[in-house]
């Protein structure tokens, strides 16, 4: 999917297109008062100010009839540098260009509007030459937002919208909404009975039996395979002192973002919003020698993090959740290793789901810290491991944007719809090692600081499922599906017994099965089995029954197999073992 802010076309034109939004909305609501209204990722917004008015969704169409109104009028948008006393002057009857023109000081910066027609901005710029260029354009949705993202100020109305350069374009981005809403995992949660919100725990999802199956056999297959790979698992505690957050760093960076509290002591305690400091500390629990290295401790703990409200969002964004976490602790020469094994890792993983992803290469910021020699040294590392893994063209630099302790790997996955997620993270950290005063003893006895790799591959797991559910459309893969197979007699009495020793059979071989012997016609009932999308239909009549045989339909097929009860297990066991996608 394309960045609108990154092409610089599509971004004057989404620009352009958030002013004849404030032009139309000022025509259709002549009180109306504006805020901002900058380009983002997938197109524009605006926050307004309407009074007591507020814009329902089905009125953005008489908002987008206004707006092709005012574009084939074909006013030219002319630019004007103005002094601050002028600006004041001319927004003075909108507070909130007030506040704005307030801030700014003219001796540095220029002070710019923006005329089209009867309708005057405060803008930067730049903008399209005439509002006729402006054609292709969609209004989206229509949302609340506070004043200056402030919960205390006033509510706002925002309008999301989008502009292209062609009607095509335009359409092809409309199509993959109408498709991302089927695909929405909220939805797709609700549905297939995978999880839960509730109000009294906003942020914090109830896993429900399907979902926690679902999770516990992503996290089944995470632990198996990182055991082969020389990584040990930990537990520690939820809840530390805020002595161990303010010697990580934490509570400087963190603290608004952490659940905070007393304990009956009076000692002030918080929820871990990160597991590195509790890594840490199993490092320490012992005298390491350079031998031991890599050490690479991995846990599942769940983190809670504080965030407000406005910005929960379904699994993608919440308040409590568990990553798989792994912090590597290694030696200097051991960098070029650990980084390819942990991409192998990647690949392989990501390889299964059938998801593509692109890594980015964040180095030293300004406020770096430690030695630039290491700085250097690391840098070139990782990029000697992003070339032999990817080639040179395989991955995108990102300068100047690493942590301030060590550079880093994002790792960038793209979806069916061609959507771009983070998910997996490599960091290489010079700073925690140092303030925890970690060593280990090298060849000649003398201590060593090691270097601390943070890394995770899923992310946060409620954040991977809730983007694999999007990404799959709720279709899982035999292996990974809460109910693999769903035994479906076709009349309830005469094969009942049958059905059931069928199912029987399936359990002993660790088959997620389910019987739907409901008191409900066959075809409710194979529609019911592709609604919930379960990747095997086995429907049984007196055939099957008379000669111990199974009739199956795939999930999303319309065609069906009858096979012996034995060449059906071995056919799902091996689509299981081979963690094969259904398509």
């Amino acid at each position: 999917m394309i960045n609108i802010k990154e092409n610089e076309r599509l971004n004057i034109l989404n620009h352009s297109c958030a002013h004849l939004l404030a032009q139309a909305v000022k025509h259709l609501y002549p009180k109306a008062l504006f805020w901002v209204g900058p380009v983002i990722e997938n197109g524009f917004y605006y926050d307004i100010d309407l009074g007591d008015e507020v814009i329902k969704e089905e009125e953005l169409e008489k908002i987008e009839k206004e707006m092709k109104k005012c574009a084939k009028d074909g006013k030219r948008i002319v630019r004007n540098e103005i002094s601050k006393e002028e600006a004041l002057e001319m927004f003075k009857n909108d507070p909130y260009k007030i506040d704005l023109i307030s801030r700014m000081d003219e001796n540095e910066q220029v002070i710019s509007c923006y005329t089209q027609g009867d309708f005057t901005d405060l803008c930067r710029g730049p903008h399209v030459e005439t509002t006729k260029e402006l054609k292709y354009f969609k209004l989206l949705k229509v949302s609340g937002a506070y004043w200056k993202g402030d919960a205390n100020n006033k509510m706002l109305q925002r309008i999301y919208g989008i502009c292209f350069e062609k009607e095509e374009d335009l359409d092809e981005y409309l199509k993959m909404i109408e498709e991302a809403k089927k695909r929405d995992h909220r939805k797709l949660g609700k549905e297939l009975d995978l999880f839960m919100f509730d109000e009294t725990a906003p942020g914090m999802p109830y896993w429900l039996p399907k979902g926690l199956k679902m999770y516990n056999t992503l996290v089944d297959f995470w632990r198996e395979e990182h055991e082969k790979r020389g990584y040990q698992e930990f537990s520690a505690p939820m809840l530390n002192n805020s002595a161990l957050w303010k010697r990580s760093g934490h509570w400087d960076h963190y603290k608004d973002d952490m659940f905070v509290l007393e304990d009956a002591d009076g000692e002030e305690q918080a929820l871990k919003p990160m597991s590195c400091p509790n890594a840490i500390l199993v490092y320490k629990n012992k005298i390491r020698s350079y031998r031991d290295l890599p050490l690479r401790f991995n846990d599942v703990d769940a983190i809670h993090r504080n965030e407000g409200a406005a910005s929960l969002h379904g699994l993608l964004r919440v308040r409590v959740f568990h990553q798989d976490d792994s912090h590597n602790f290694i030696r200097q020469d051991q960098i070029f290793d650990e980084i390819k094994s942990i991409l192998d890792i990647a690949n392989y993983f990501y390889d299964i789901f059938g998801l593509k992803f692109t890594p980015y290469l964040s180095t030293r910021p300004d406020d770096y810290m430690g030695e630039i020699e290491k700085w250097n040294e690391a840098e070139e590392k990782l990029t000697q491991v992003l070339n032999e893994t990817f080639g040179k063209d395989g991955w995108v630099l990102n300068p100047g944007d690493g942590a301030f302790y060590g550079p880093k790997i994002d790792l960038k996955m793209e979806d069916a719809l061609g959507r771009e997620w983070q998910t997996g993270t490599i960091q290489l950290d010079y700073q925690l090692p140092e303030r925890f005063d970690l060593t280990y003893v090298d060849k000649d006895g003398s201590k060593v600081r090691p270097v601390l790799v943070h890394r995770t591959i899923y992310g946060s797991l409620e954040r991977f499922i809730g983007v694999l559910t999007e990404h799959l459309g709720g279709a899982f893969p035999t292996w990974l599906a809460p109910v693999q197979v769903n035994v479906i007699p076709v009349n309830i009495e005469a094969h009942d017994e049958y059905a059931r020793s069928v199912v029987e059979r399936l359990k002993k071989e660790k088959i997620r099965v389910e019987l739907d012997n409901r008191n409900e016609k066959l075809g409710y009932r194979m529609r019911e089995s592709q609604t919930q999308k379960i990747p095997y239909s086995l429907v049984l009549g007196d055939k099957e029954q008379e000669n111990g045989t199974v009739t199956y339909r795939l999930y999303g097929e319309q065609d069906t197999t009858t096979v012996s009860i034995d060449e059906f297990i071995k056919l799902i066991k091996e689509k299981i073992e081979t963690k094969a996608l259904l398509k």
